[in-house]
């Protein structure tokens, strides 16, 4: 509205008088001026375009035709029939147009007019009805059903096909979905199981399985079925694999070589010292029945046959054996009855024992000459033999001038020289030499050994092959002489002056080989002297002294050591005086597990976090870390990924994050507490609050570094469910926003 120059507010009202007052003497000067104005034909020329003549009353007057309105002579306006809205004026599903003095109705897609003509009047009844478009041939492509709704059409796939390229209910000629067959594709694997036969992926398709070779069936249906959502029903057969345990165990045999218990595994015995097997190899299979099949032989004790003995340099005795494929050691039993008519005893018993793995044994005995002598020689328990018996007659020899003693002396260290005085110069002697060694550190090492030599020399040498570091008593005995006369001397041999361990190595980080140049099949005994340090503990100190023994030429051994450990190790062979160090550092290993409480929480506040020391067992401890995970992802989160930043680092914090990082240099002994989402920096990370509605993991992960090694421990310290307000929370927010709704209300008032 506007104002006047003096401010005063006009009304509409006195803006027409004057109009009215302008009319009025228009129509007074007409009259005066004598001008026609009632006359009726002058009336009918005045009419509007838009407007007839019509006699109403005696009197012809101007009136718009039907559409239009006004006074029929100076305006006839269009009238707007469409104004009242389609569903007042055209009815339902309709859609109005305005013309020139009329309009006309046209009907929504979906429906038809009931003149069957695109446009209409309801003037006559017509009406939009619906359209059924299911009608329509080939509206739904393969596999789909029309269905009529009011004014369109909805295409649905019929069953055994789905909808492509989008959801259901659809219409194919605006979105582009179509149904396709129902195809779940390949069928999933059972473990241990396989497919038997041919199957249909198609709707209701069936595979059936079988458990594979070596697997036996434990439960479940065998039969997998393909569903109207287009995947395989999940398999129920469960497949156990074979196994058969330990092998049998077979009388007088030993298993030795038994690879697996599954399906197949063959087990194979050899029989006991003493047992052979008359059928053949010993072997027992595991069956699908989950069981070993009986074993296929026997052992049988061996009778061992002694033949073909004989007498050979007058005191010696040599037979051969049967059977000669035995290739173990065999004790003989040699028992010796003298007879001496002349004699004041006429009969001396005595027995030797001979153990050997040659197949032809022999021995030398102590036998007079002169005399009679019968043997019989068997096999020792629990061996079984025939004993075989022979008799001979010793022939006269020459006596020792000085009744039978005999000298000796050591040189070099391991030779002997002998010394003896026969009645006849120039005679050949025969000797016997028994030599016994022990090592007093080794339990089991014996080096035994018999030899006869013959010489015409009166002051003999001879130099034996001994080993180091051994004590040794040797027996020299005169052969073919009556009295037998014998020498026993001790020798201690030195310890070697060459190293006689070579290309020793490392290997699986603990574990050491190396090479020993002792003979074979001679047990050594190595001594370990090992110091352990840490840089990261200078208290931490570590020795370790043992011994160990092994016949083998290629020793091996793996050290217990602790690990982030430094290490000096000594190696030395008792029999040599030369020790190998080697230098070996062990790598870190997990640090221990971290000292939490468990606990779930829903909602908030968190309690405080407390963050205890762990011991620096397996190496140094570097931080410690506190990560913040998504729920969802506790199951898939690997302690040792490295790729978690800050809350505002690169990568989404939908990931998870790092909260807070201490150092270890940090953490005492006393506990440390942190409150979750406080806002504040730890570390260089951000520890920021949990976002309401979201459920959240925190863990506590431990980091250990040495040596260019990380090494982690993870543990889940809370897990936090639905962190969204707590009722009394919801509470105190809605009254705030009522608060504030009414607050603004009153601003708004009183702004108007």
């Amino acid at each position: 509205m506007g104002r006047g120059p003096r401010g005063t507010r006009r009304s509409p009202g006195r803006r027409v008088l004057p109009l009215l007052r302008l009319v009025l003497l228009l129509g007074l000067a007409r009259g005066v001026s004598g001008e026609p104005g009632t006359d009726d034909l002058d009336v009918c020329a005045t009419c509007h375009e838009h407007a007839t003549c019509q006699q109403k009353d005696g009197k012809r007057i101007c009136i718009c035709n039907y559409g239009f309105w006004g006074n029929g002579r100076t305006r006839c306006v269009d009238k707007d029939e469409c104004q009242f809205g389609a569903p007042v004026i055209c009815g339902n599903h309709t859609s109005c147009h305005n013309t020139p003095g009329g309009f006309y109705c046209v009907c929504h897609k979906g429906y038809r007019a009931t003149n069957n003509n695109k446009t209409f009047i309801p003037n006559d009844g017509t009406f939009c009805t619906d359209i059924d478009e299911c009608d329509v041939p080939g509206l739904c492509r393969h596999g789909g059903q029309c269905v009529n709704t009011p004014g369109s059409f909805e295409c649905h796939c019929m069953e055994g096909y789905l909808a492509k390229n989008g959801p259901e209910p659809f219409q194919p000629s605006t979105d582009g979905t179509l149904c396709t067959e129902v195809d779940c594709g390949t069928p999933p694997e059972v473990p241990g199981g396989y497919i038997t036969g041919n199957y249909s992926s198609t709707l209701g398709g069936q595979v059936h399985y079988g458990c594979k070779e070596g697997f036996l069936r434990v439960s479940g249906d065998s039969v997998s079925r393909c569903t109207a959502l287009g995947m395989w029903e999940s398999p129920k057969l469960h497949c156990q694999e074979i196994s058969c345990g330990s092998p049998p165990k077979v009388q007088n045999a030993i298993l030795v070589r038994n690879c697996t218990s599954s399906l197949g595994s063959v087990a194979h015995y050899v029989c006991q010292e003493g047992f052979e097997s008359s059928g053949g190899t010993i072997t027992s299979v595991c069956t699908e029945e989950g069981s070993w099949s009986d074993v296929t032989h026997t052992c049988t004790e061996v009778m061992i046959e002694i033949r073909n003995v004989s007498v050979f340099n007058g005191t010696c005795v040599r037979w051969q054996i049967n059977p000669e494929s035995m290739n173990s050691k065999i004790t003989y039993v040699v028992h010796i009855e003298r007879q001496q008519p002349d004699a004041v005893e006429s009969v001396h018993e005595e027995t030797v024992n001979v153990t050997t793995d040659s197949r032809t044994p022999e021995v030398c005995l102590h036998l007079q000459q002169g005399a009679n002598y019968t043997m019989s020689i068997s096999a020792a328990p629990p061996r079984r033999s025939v004993p075989t018996i022979l008799g001979f007659q010793m022939a006269e020899d020459d006596l020792l001038e000085d009744g039978g003693i005999l000298n000796v002396s050591v040189f070099n260290e391991t030779c002997l020289k002998l010394s003896s005085h026969s009645r006849k110069d120039g005679s050949e002697q025969m000797y016997q030499v028994k030599v016994l060694g022990q090592r007093w550190y080794l339990e089991n090492f014996y080096h035994a050994t018999l030899f006869n030599f013959t010489t015409r020399d009166r002051a003999p040498e001879v130099c034996l092959d001994l080993y180091p570091a051994t004590d040794y008593t040797i027996n020299i005995t005169l052969l073919r002489t009556t009295e037998l006369p014998s020498a026993q001397i001790t020798i201690t041999t030195a310890l070697t002056a060459k190293q006689t361990i070579t290309n020793i190595s490392i290997y699986n980080e603990t574990c050491l080989r190396w090479r020993s140049l002792k003979s074979a099949n001679v047990e050594e005994m190595y001594l370990f002297h090992i110091w352990g340090q840490r840089w990261s503990q200078k208290a931490f100190a570590l020795e370790i002294v043992f011994n160990t023994s092994s016949s083998s030429q290629a020793p091996e051994i793996c050290l217990d050591l602790h690990p982030g450990t430094n290490y000096n190790i000594s190696l030395q062979a008792l029999s040599s005086a030369l020790p190998v160090v080697i230098h070996l550092t062990t790598q870190i290993a997990e640090p221990p597990l971290p000292e939490v409480e468990f606990f779930t929480v829903q909602g908030r506040p968190l309690p405080h976090f407390r963050l205890r020391k762990v011991k620096e067992i397996n190496g140094p401890i570097s931080s410690y870390q506190l990560l913040v995970l998504p729920l969802p992802l506790e199951s898939t989160f690997l302690c040792g990924s490295e790729g978690m930043t800050s809350f505002f680092g690169n990568t989404s914090h939908a990931d998870g994050y790092v909260a807070a990082e201490i150092l270890a240099s940090d953490v005492h002994d006393d506990t440390l507490e942190i409150p979750i989402g406080d806002r504040l920096y730890y570390g260089g990370y951000y520890n920021a609050p949990l976002k309401p509605g979201h459920d959240y993991c925190i863990l506590l992960r431990i980091t250990s570094e040495w040596n260019k090694v990380r090494r982690y421990s993870c543990a889940i310290w809370a897990e936090v469910k639905d962190s969204s307000l707590t009722p009394q929370q919801m509470v105190g927010v809605g009254l705030g926003s009522v608060a504030f709704v009414t607050i603004l209300a009153f601003l708004s008032f009183s702004a108007v």
